[in-house]
């Protein structure tokens, strides 16, 4: 059977965009809308096709820096000044990714209004045009209701961005604005089903060899997105990376197969960009709904990775992590032989480093504890007694990469928030 050698970036990009969505319905197809509509007006404003790629991949992620409930529920509202809090976090998440160098930039300055002219800069920081032109679409897609058919009040919409035009938006891009929206199927397209398949065809796309060291670059930038998202979980997804890395060498995999583990231990929990930090963060028991919401992160894991082509070994990997050799795991309730290795040497390294790692509420075990935790679930069946055995026999060893890997991320988490405490402090050194 032919396997893609290549996978697409578009598709990472659509699904996170649509998973970071989730979060609340009330921001349902935001990003996309938001790309559109910077899409449209960087083509009316004659923008370079690789411009036109980086706006639109920054309308897909510009709030990816938003992790709280709270946080998306204000970016509808009247912009104020913790906005742009997400938008340096989205910054620094992304920039550390080659590609998204511009991307990020465009990121980072999305809610600076143009104050006639003086928007052109940020405490002395050159602010990018193209980061105006997200601004305005971004202000365009709150003003339109999800879900309406809102070409008959086009004209309200016009009125209220001319209205703030030089205030907040660079006036050539609000007659940009304005010249587009005389069109119907600007409208029509902007609440369409088939957006994402408008987006797709609109740029060329970016295609990354499935062995190359950039997708493992881009790999370790999602890992970040996820384990960044709160200080509970850090460090998490580098600590399941290492063990699950160290344990399948060690059971035989090869160089290739353990690059595949290293992917898949990145993006294991990569589902829970649609869980809110407020829930994972609560420092008490999780109520019914919040327990539902927390364990669907499994399946929305599931639902990002399955639709990228070429993608199916790390896919069954990441999003079976849950599931147990006696068939008491979720979300799909896949069992005994027919839980691949990968997943079954997943769930292990996830186990293992979740008792073994410190919590800002609570020390990790103590090795003999761990230990012993791990035998019982072997010898309950929930998970693979061979594989434990293989992690008893290197115990030392795996628990050391996995302390290590986890001082590592500890280390760039601190640099994270100092540097979100501390923005544009690299500029004025």
């Amino acid at each position: 059977m032919f396997r893609r050698q290549q996978l697409d970036l578009f598709d990472f990009i659509a699904s996170l965009s649509r998973t970071m969505d989730l979060m609340d319905s009330a921001v349902v197809a935001h990003h996309f809308r938001v790309a559109y509509i910077a899409l449209r007006l960087s083509e009316e404003l004659g923008l370079s096709v690789e411009k036109r790629r980086n706006i639109l991949w920054a309308g897909m992620l510009h709030d990816v820096g938003a992790f709280y409930f709270r946080e998306r529920i204000q970016l509808l509202e009247p912009e104020i000044e913790t906005t742009h809090q997400h938008a340096e976090a989205g910054y620094l998440l992304l920039k550390i990714f080659k590609p998204f160098a511009e991307v990020a930039n465009l990121v980072r300055f999305h809610h600076v209004p143009w104050k006639n002219g003086k928007g052109a800069l940020l405490r002395d920081v050159v602010v990018p045009e193209d980061s105006h032109v997200l601004h305005l679409a971004d202000r365009i897609a709150v003003k339109v209701p999800a879900g309406a058919m809102i070409a008959r009040n086009a004209k309200d919409k016009c009125v209220e961005i001319s209205d703030q035009s030089g205030d907040q938006f660079i006036p050539e891009h609000v007659e940009a604005f304005l010249r587009i929206a005389e069109k119907e199927y600007f409208w029509l397209e902007m609440l369409s089903p088939s957006m994402e398949n408008i987006l797709r065809r609109a740029v060329p796309s970016l295609w990354i060899d499935l062995e190359s060291d950039l997708l493992a670059d881009f790999a370790y930038l999602l890992c970040r997105l996820i384990d960044f998202k709160s200080r509970f979980t850090a460090t998490h997804s580098s600590g399941v990376a290492a063990s699950a890395v160290t344990l399948a060498a060690r059971i035989g995999f090869s160089r290739s197969e353990q690059q595949t583990m290293r992917i898949a231990a990145h993006l294991h929990d990569l589902g829970k960009l649609a869980v809110p930090a407020e829930i994972i963060e609560k420092p008490g028991r999780l109520s019914a709904e919040e327990r539902d919401v927390m364990m669907g992160h499994v399946y929305f894991t599931y639902d990002i990775l399955s639709r990228i082509e070429g993608f199916e070994t790390v896919t069954a990997w990441s999003s079976l992590h849950q599931e147990r050799m006696d068939g008491s795991g979720y979300p799909f309730h896949v069992w005994g032989d027919d839980l691949p290795l990968g997943a079954r040497v997943m769930a292990v390294a996830d186990v293992f480093t979740a008792i073994t790692e410190d919590r800002p509420y609570r020390k990790g075990m103590p090795a003999d504890q761990a230990r012993q935790s791990m035998e019982q679930l072997a010898k309950r069946g929930a998970l693979d007694a061979r594989i434990i055995g293989i992690l008893l026999e290197h115990f030392d060893e795996i628990n050391q990469a996995r302390a290590t890997a986890q001082q590592a991320a500890a280390q760039e988490y601190e640099a994270y928030v100092h540097a979100l405490e501390h923005p544009f402090m690299e500029q004025q050194e």
